[in-house]
């Protein structure tokens, strides 16, 4: 288990600095305060993940270790994204339609919500403990 881990933590260190590199590179060169680098970083990873699991879906990728070390590791630091894009491909090719939609719908909207009452939250605490 301990090698699993390993392996998994240096796929997310080399995907966590790729995503920093790749998004900054993208951002600093497009003006304005569009994410563009956010948004090339998710579309790569999900490219990234779904050739992956091309390979490994027609056994390229035996070994266990190493598509840990690519998919949870490398393409996970670099964009869960990715993650969520395979897990609703998988929804798709199962055809289960509904729980897909339902699966985008909660993920996206739920995430920005959720985002937003953290902010709001810390934010209140912040004012209070100032104010206090």
């Amino acid at each position: 288990m301990l090698k699993t881990i390993l392996y998994i933590g240096c796929g997310s260190f080399i995907g966590g600095v790729m995503r920093f590199l790749l998004s900054r590179y993208v951002q600093d060169g497009i003006a304005g305060a569009f994410p563009w680098g956010t948004l090339a970083v998710n579309l790569i990873g999900c490219l990234l993940m779904g050739l992956l699991y091309g390979t490994m879906e027609r056994g390229n990728i035996g070994d266990e270790n190493l598509r840990l070390f690519l998919t949870v590791g490398v393409c996970g630091g670099f964009t869960t994204f990715s993650t969520f894009a395979m897990d609703g491909f998988m929804l798709l090719k199962w055809e289960s339609l509904l729980p897909l939609l339902g699966y985008l719908a909660v993920s996206v909207v739920g995430g920005v919500l959720l985002f937003f009452l953290g902010y709001t939250l810390i934010r209140q605490l912040n004012e209070h403990i100032l104010s206090a």
